[in-house]
């Protein structure tokens, strides 16, 4: 994976600092970002620099280690405990529906709880422990990124339409990406398919990233407006769906980008398949159905406005829920680096992630 797709980056050792790829200037401007603190972090994820529920969890987990850098070798051990909790609980008030930033945060947080039930292990070991955690968190995003590309290619065949929404690639992941990995590792195998990206309104995570990094890759990819995908599945130019998720219940109803659950319903309508990439992270089997699951609201200023220029009248109210949900029932398949969940529910579902 080349450096130009690397949303998320770890340079250094324990003094290091976190790099990011700026995602709110793409495609105009390529610019990193530097995080060299937890505040830096949360501005990053909250402001949307980083996206991606993958690629959250994993700039996430980098949090503590910055937390940490403001300690010494010689501060006690539960100086260090104390500043992992203040970093995670910190981090995961960032945005609400990504399930990967409370795993990943969970993770280094049991990680930390674990490293100091030895009394002899030093600040600076539980340090270099902690950063080593979340290094491993970040490798198995890149496989895991891998395995579901390898998994979903099957779905794709030569001559196919495929739709994706949303940006579920390598600016998503610390990998290349999770539904984008599925057209990726298609293109390796020298398929020729095209793809239609929405354009995904109201950030056009879509037309700025989406297909930025098709066209990078060098594969065939239209840019459509969002309310341009019925006509196109009408004319059979659509052969499948395939969109990543936020959070995915134990029963398999899914948390995706705003208007995943609208062509859901056009795709069953039109006999169209719909599949979810995504990794066995993005499972929250805590949540028994989609209607549990927390939908963050934005700002209006992303709906009021496009480059700077207003266009909604002063006063008007506006609606801007950052998601929705895809019930269970109108996803044909959820890709994961596990394999493959036909026809999902939470039976399929348990058994898989068992």
């Amino acid at each position: 994976m080349s450096s130009i797709s690397q949303a998320v980056k770890w340079i250094g050792g324990i003094d290091g600092f976190l790099e990011l790829i700026d995602q709110r200037l793409l495609p105009g401007q390529f610019t990193k970002i530097h995080c060299h603190s937890v505040e830096q972090l949360y501005q990053a994820i909250k402001t949307l620099a980083v996206r991606g529920a993958p690629a959250i969890g994993v700039a996430a987990a980098y949090g503590p280690i910055l937390a940490l850098q403001k300690l010494s070798d010689e501060d006690p051990l539960q100086e260090g405990l104390k500043a992992v909790k203040q970093a995670s609980e910190y981090l995961v008030s960032a945005r609400p529906t990504a399930v990967n930033l409370f795993w990943a945060l969970d993770r280094i947080q049991r990680k930390a709880q674990n490293i100091a039930t030895n009394s002899k292990t030093t600040l600076g070991e539980f340090r270099e422990d902690i950063l080593a955690e979340a290094h491993v968190i970040y490798r198995e995003d890149v496989e895991m990124c891998r395995k579901i590309g390898e998994n979903g290619q099957k779905f794709i065949k030569d001559d196919f339409g495929i739709l994706t929404h949303c940006n579920a690639g390598a600016l998503a992941t610390a990998g290349q990406g999770t539904a984008l990995s599925v057209m990726f590792e298609a293109h390796n195998r020298g398929k020729k398919f095209r793809v239609y990206a929405d354009e995904t309104r109201p950030l056009l995570q879509g037309a700025r990233l989406t297909a930025w990094e098709l066209k990078q890759a060098g594969i065939d990819v239209t840019v459509i407006c969002d309310n341009m995908t019925g006509w196109l599945m009408k004319q059979g130019k659509i052969n499948a769906v395939i969109t990543g998720a936020d959070r995915i219940a134990a029963n398999g109803d899914t948390a995706n980008k705003i208007g995943t659950y609208s062509l859901s319903i056009l795709a069953k309508e039109h006999g169209i398949p719909f599949y979810i990439a995504a990794p066995s992270s993005t499972f929250d089997l805590s949540i028994e159905s989609g209607a549990d699951i927390p939908i963050e609201q934005r700002a209006p200023d992303e709906i009021v406005t496009i480059a700077g220029v207003q266009f909604v009248p002063d006063g008007v109210s506006v609606y801007n829920p950052a998601f929705d949900v895809t019930p269970a029932q109108n996803i044909t398949a959820i890709i994961t680096e596990k394999g493959i969940i036909e026809r999902p529910d939470a039976r399929r579902i348990r058994k898989h992630l068992e």
